[in-house]
């Protein structure tokens, strides 16, 4: 079997491919032979039809069974003579089969691009540093009160202002059609002044008093999520059912206790949150030291990326995109979006992704990394943490699927290339900073 190499970049190749014609011979006899012992002929005993009376019937399909064999065997052949690193897979064009003759064959194919050695020591990085401010600590506990917000109806005989919530009933129309986007709807509650609904809606409803019916003009802006509204210019007809108002939980010892039986005091609340955003802040700066250093990876190194990882990368972009809005019960179409304008808007975001992973799996090979038994259990245990799971249950996971605890073994990998790489160069602190 002969194998020769077209390059026709760093990244694509042509694998040229010939199969001996005794091969091709060969399988076309076994082929032939194992189809007339089974083949069942009206007029012929089994195992009794003639070769001219097989090829007639199922000459189609012995070609394309044996076509389909000699490519699988050629190319598993071709890749154990060349050692190419493919990715992805092979782009074949099967030409005609001719018995007693050669088969030749393409097999356009794309490999791991070849990475020079990467100086990952000597960088001079910047970290920020954050500090947690009583206001962040305040915000938190006001978003916390308001989940535990309890509504009631407001019995005074008075308008809903800025702040109620409203009960409504609406149906929009367009040029006095109803509009298939603002169906009728019951009992519809909105909370006047936070912005969930547009503001020519929210304002119209201010001043209005329970079962009283208005028509309110609403121009959607051009931006809005739904494409069937974005622009339009739609008449709501709304009957305000009730008012009511929000009853906040006053902050003290007795709301630290109703939202987690862990905290026994407000003080408790505070300083578990108090921690939360350190967390969060040194997550941060751990973020914002890997970008400095990709950058300067990227800016040292210049490498061809094969078009079949970007789009593997791509797609799961794109479907993380799709379950985030499955998740809140949307597609992407509701929102104007689809696959088409995801695909041109982060293909970009894709290939930078894709080279950061080559680069840190050079960088492992290059520094011989390697992971430890109690970098593991490490890992295991704190993806158990965050996923609120024994570790028992995470590591049943792992032994059941070898690929899933090779890629996850290799992100602990590139993690710990990323630490080594930060180890090893010179950082400068920058002032505080406090977000407000």
């Amino acid at each position: 079997m002969k194998v020769t190499v077209e390059n026709q970049s760093s990244v694509k190749k042509v694998l040229h491919i010939e199969v001996p014609p005794e091969v091709v011979t060969r399988e076309v006899e076994s082929a032939y032979g194992e189809l007339k012992k089974t083949a069942k002929i009206k007029g012929f005993r089994p195992g009794k039809a003639p070769r001219a009376v097989l090829e007639r019937i199922y000459g189609k399909d012995v070609r394309a069974d044996v076509t389909g064999k000699l490519i699988q065997e050629g190319f598993l052949h071709a890749l154990k003579e060349t050692n190419l690193q493919i990715v992805g897979s092979p782009k074949v064009d099967p030409p005609e089969l001719k018995e007693k003759s050669a088969y030749l064959f393409d097999a356009a194919v794309e490999v791991r691009p070849e990475i020079a050695d990467i100086q990952i020591k000597g960088f001079e990085l910047t970290k920020s540093k954050y500090a947690v401010s009583d206001d962040e600590i305040d915000l938190q506990l006001k978003m916390m009160q308001r989940n535990l917000a309890q509504q009631k109806k407001v019995e005074t005989d008075r308008p809903v202002q800025t702040g109620d919530v409203a009960v409504i009933d609406y149906e929009g129309y367009k040029d006095g059609q109803p509009h298939e986007a603002t169906q009728k709807t019951e009992n519809f509650i909105v909370k006047l002044g936070e912005g969930r609904v547009v503001k020519d809606l929210d304002e119209g409803l201010v001043g209005m008093k329970p079962g009283e019916f208005k028509e309110i003009d609403v121009t959607f802006p051009d931006d809005y999520f739904s494409k069937d509204l974005a622009g339009q210019q739609i008449q709501f007809k709304v009957t305000l059912n009730e008012i009511r108002e929000e009853i906040l939980p006053p902050l003290d010892d007795q709301f630290a206790k109703n939202l987690n039986d862990q905290f026994e005091s407000l003080d408790a609340l505070k300083t578990k949150i108090r921690e939360n955003l350190v967390g969060g802040y040194e997550k941060r700066m751990e973020q914002e030291l890997n970008e400095q250093i990709f950058q300067k990876l990227l800016e040292q190194t210049e490498f061809e990326v094969p078009d079949t990882m970007v789009d593997s990368e791509l797609e799961h972009i794109l479907s993380d995109a799709e379950r985030s809005f499955a998740n809140n019960n949307r597609s992407l179409e509701e929102v104007g979006l689809n696959r088409t304008v995801l695909s041109e808007k982060y293909r970009p975001v894709a290939e930078k992704q894709v080279r950061r992973h080559l680069i840190l799996s050079k960088i492992i090979d290059q520094e011989k990394l390697e992971l430890s038994d109690a970098e593991l259990e490490k890992g295991l245990q704190e993806m158990a943490d965050n996923f609120r799971q024994p570790i028992a249950t995470i590591k049943a996971f792992y032994n059941q699927d070898k690929d899933n605890l090779a890629f996850f073994k290799h992100t602990l990998l590139e993690k710990k290339a990323l630490r080594i790489i930060i180890e090893n160069s010179n950082i400068k602190e920058a002032a505080s900073v406090t977000e407000k």
